[in-house]
C-alpha cells in the first residue's frame, strides 16, 4: 500500500495530472472549483489505510472471483451461474441476500449491517455476444467460436465491490461503526434493461450514497453531467399476411417490407436530427423463408440523446415512422420497451472524496509481461503501442451540457437521478481497444485485471469508510443533489407501470452455447489462475518489434 502523500505532493499531482479517458468518460483534470476532499482526522485516515490494507490482503480471493465470473461469460438476463456464485460468497460472509429482485431471476440485493448511512455498491455482470476470447492472448483466439464473452470487462466490478465491502465490514466490526452495506448487480446492462426497474422496486429508497464501479483503463472519477447519452430501447413488431411469394404475392402483406421502409425512412431522417443523437438498429425477425411473404417481422432500435426531452422526441419520431411504414404496407404495428437509461449526472462531493483516495492508492505497478500484452494487442489492432496507463486519470467535472455531443449510455444514469452517485473507473483493461469486442476481453482474466481490480477495491473501501465516518460528506452530497443537480430537472422514468424486464432475451443463445462453455468454467480448487487452467503462457503475443521493445 502506498503511504499517505503529503499535501504538497497531492496539490502538484492535481496541477500536473493529464486526464486519460476511461472506456466511458472524457478527458481533463479537475476544474478550478473542484479539488480532492481534504483528509479527515488522523483516526479516520488510519481506518481508511487499514481498509485499503485489508483489500490488498485479499488479492488472491479477488483474482479468483474475477477469473470465475470471466469463465461463465453470461449475457444479459441469463447471468445464472454468475449470480449464484456471487451471492454464495456474500451469504458465506454474513450478508442477507434477496434473490429474484424486481422480477428478474438473476437480480439480487445483498445487505449487511444496520442503521445509517446506507451505502449501495453496484456494478454490472453481463457480457457481450460473440466475444469469447482466451485471456492473455494478444490476438483473436476464441475459447469457443461464436460464444459470448466478457468483451467489456463486466466480470470484474462486483468482485471489486465484494472485496471492498468485506474490507470495510472488518473495520466496521472492529470499531463498532454503524451503517448498512447494500450490494447489487447491474443485470443486463448491455441491454440497459434493469436499473430503472431496480429504482421502481425501491432498491435505492433508503440509500444515502451510491458507489458504482465500471471497468476502464485508468483510476478516475468524475462529477456533474458528463459526455454520453441516455436512451430508450424499443422493438417494433409488424404483422401482415403470408402468401406464396411466387404464385400469389399480391395476396400477401409483407411485415418485412414495413421493417425495411421504416429503416429507410429513419436513415433519411437521420441527416436532419441533432448532432448529439445516436441511433442504431438490428432486424430481430426478418421472416421465415424467401418463398413465404413474411407475416411477422420486427426491428429493434436504440434511440440515444443527451437529455430527457430529446430522448422522448426521438422515440416519438420512431413511433410515427413505424405507423407510417405500417400504413404503406397495410400491416399492423405494435411496440415494446426493452430498456432505457437516463443521461448520467454524478455527485460532486462523493467524486472529490473518491478522487482523494485515488491519489492515495495510485496506479498498480505493471510488470514487463503486462506491458508486453498491452502493446501486443495494440499493435495487432494497428493502434499506437502505448502500453498501460502510467499517470493517473483526472477528475473531470462540471461539463456544460451544451458541450456534450453524445456518446455511450449506461443505465446507472437512472440511479444517479435518484440518489447521490459516482462511478469509479478502474484500470483492468487496455487502452486503445474498440469496446464491445473480443479484444476488450484479453486482459480481463490476467494480472492486468487482477491488479486493477485490487487497486479499485482499495479506493472503494476507503471511500466507504469516509462515508461511514464523516456525516458531513453525506450531507454535502445531498445538498448538491437537491440544490444543484435536481433543482430544475426531476427524474421521470421512461419505463411505465405496465412495462416489465425483458427477461426472455438471450435465453436461446445461452441454451446453444452453455453446454460447451461449462467445460471451461474455472476450477480454483485445481488451478491458481484461469490462465493456468487454460494452459496459456502469459503473455502470448505475435512476435513484433513493438511487443519486444518497450
Amino acid at each position: 500500500m502506498h503511504t499517505q502523500k503529503p499535501a504538497l505532493t497531492i496539490a502538484l499531482a492535481c496541477a500536473l495530472v493529464v486526464g486519460v479517458a476511461a472506456q466511458r468518460g472524457g478527458r481533463g483534470g479537475p476544474p478550478p472549483d473542484s479539488k480532492p476532499t481534504p483528509p479527515a482526522d488522523a483516526r479516520i485516515e488510519k481506518l481508511k489505510q487499514d481498509a485499503a490494507a485489508e483489500a490488498d490482503a485479499m488479492r488472491v480471493f479477488t483474482q479468483q472471483m474475477v477469473d470465475q465470473v470471466f469463465s461463465y461469460g453470461e449475457l444479459g438476463f441469463q447471468e445464472i451461474e454468475t449470480s449464484k456464485y456471487l451471492t454464495g460468497i456474500l451469504e458465506k460472509n454474513g450478508f442477507t441476500v434477496q434473490r429474484g429482485y424486481a422480477g428478474m431471476p438473476t437480480a439480487w440485493v445483498a445487505t449487511w449491517g444496520s442503521g445509517k448511512p446506507v451505502i449501495a455498491l453496484g456494478s454490472d455482470i453481463d457480457c457481450i455476444p460473440q466475444a469469447s476470447q482466451k485471456p492473455g492472448v494478444g490476438y483473436h483466439d476464441p475459447i469457443i467460436a461464436g460464444a459470448p464473452g466478457h468483451g467489456e470487462g463486466h466480470n470484474s466490478g462486483v468482485p471489486l465491490n465484494i472485496t471492498a465491502a468485506l474490507a470495510a465490514k472488518k473495520i466496521m466490526d472492529r470499531e463498532h461503526i454503524t451503517g448498512t452495506l447494500k450490494l447489487w448487480p447491474g443485470v443486463a446492462e448491455e441491454l440497459v434493461g434493469a436499473k430503472a426497474y431496480f429504482v421502481r422496486a425501491g432498491l435505492f429508497k433508503d440509500v444515502d450514497v451510491s458507489l458504482f464501479a465500471h471497468v476502464g483503463n485508468n483510476l478516475s472519477v468524475s462529477w456533474g453531467g458528463g459526455t454520453g447519452t441516455g436512451l430508450v430501447s424499443v422493438e417494433y413488431m409488424f404483422k401482415g399476411e403470408s402468401a406464396h411469394s411466387a404464385a400469389a404475392p399480391w395476396r400477401g402483406r409483407s411485415a418485412l417490407d414495413a421493417v425495411e421502409l421504416m429503416d429507410v425512412g429513419w436513415n433519411f431522417r437521420r441527416e436532419h436530427l441533432r448532432l448529439q443523437q445516436r441511433s442504431h438498429n438490428v432486424i430481430t425477425n426478418g421472416g421465415d423463408q424467401p418463398n413465404v411473404v413474411p407475416q411477422n417481422a420486427a426491428v429493434w432500435y436504440y434511440f440515444r440523446e443527451v437529455d430527457y426531452e430529446h430522448i422522448k422526441e426521438l422515440r416519438a419520431i420512431g413511433d410515427t415512422m413505424a405507423k407510417a411504414a405500417a400504413m404503406m404496407t397495410n400491416t399492423e404495428v405494435s411496440s415494446r420497451l426493452l430498456g432505457s437509461a437516463w443521461p448520467q449526472h454524478m455527485n460532486k462531493t462523493i467524486a472529490e472524496t473518491m478522487y482523494a483516495n485515488i491519489l492515495h492508492v495510485g496506479l498498480p505497478k505493471w510488470d514487463e509481461a503486462d506491458v508486453t500484452l498491452a502493446k501486443g494487442i495494440q499493435t495487432e489492432l494497428k493502434q499506437p503501442p502505448i502500453g498501460l496507463a502510467t499517470q493517473l486519470g483526472g477528475m473531470r467535472g462540471g461539463l456544460n451540457p451544451a458541450d456534450n455531443m453524445g456518446g455511450p449510455s449506461d443505465d446507472i444514469g437512472d440511479v444517479s437521478w435518484n440518489v447521490p452517485t459516482v462511478t469509479l473507473s478502474y484500470p483492468a483493461n487496455i487502452p486503445g481497444m474498440p469496446g464491445h469486442n473480443w479484444a476488450n476481453a484479453i486482459s480481463m482474466a490476467t494480472p492486468i485485471a487482477h491488479k486493477g481490480v485490487t487497486a479499485g477495491a482499495k479506493v472503494q473501501a476507503m471511500t466507504i469508510v469516509d462515508m461511514l465516518t464523516r456525516p458531513e460528506l453525506v450531507q454535502q452530497a445531498w445538498d448538491y443533489f437537491r440544490n444543484v443537480q435536481t433543482k430544475d430537472q426531476k427524474y421521470v422514468p421512461f419505463v411505465g407501470p405496465d412495462d416489465k424486464p425483458a427477461v426472455w432475451m438471450n435465453a436461446k443463445i445461452l441454451e446453444q452455447y452453455r453446454p460447451e462453455m461449462r467445460k471451461y468454467y474455472y476450477d480454483p480448487a485445481k488451478y491458481k489462475t484461469y490462465l493456468e487452467q487454460l494452459e496459456i503462457k502469459y503473455p502470448t503475443v505475435r512476435a513484433t518489434k513493438a511487443s519486444k521493445n518497450h
